[in-house]
């Protein structure tokens, strides 16, 4: 775990304010959700991803499909998306995929 080396007091109601620049380096929007875990005596915030969400589109869907023993799940979009990229950075066009497969 690094240190950001801020520091933040915790108010009336118990909240703290995440700096800006943090929550624009962990793309955390307005309304994310946050999970809260403890470890010891720290607490770790975390933005919240629900299991099956599509690691391209960040998509929730009963179609969503796991990849290499559960570790990379992929929407029908993302799938799309990771299929032309690989494409590309692997100089194939679909027809030689297609023949590969």
């Amino acid at each position: 775990m690094k240190s950001t080396g801020v520091v933040r007091k915790i108010d009336e109601l118990g909240r703290i304010v995440i700096p800006k620049e943090l929550r624009r380096t962990l793309d955390i929007q307005v309304k994310d959700p946050i999970e809260i875990f403890t470890s010891e005596n720290k607490v770790i915030l975390q933005k919240y991803q629900a299991d099956m969400a599509c690691m391209i589109t960040g998509e929730v869907l009963d179609e969503n499909m796991a990849f290499g023993n559960g570790s990379i799940i992929l929407s029908p979009e993302g799938m799309a998306i990771m299929k032309q990229e690989l494409e590309m950075k692997l100089g194939l066009d679909s027809k030689e995929m297609q023949k590969a497969e």
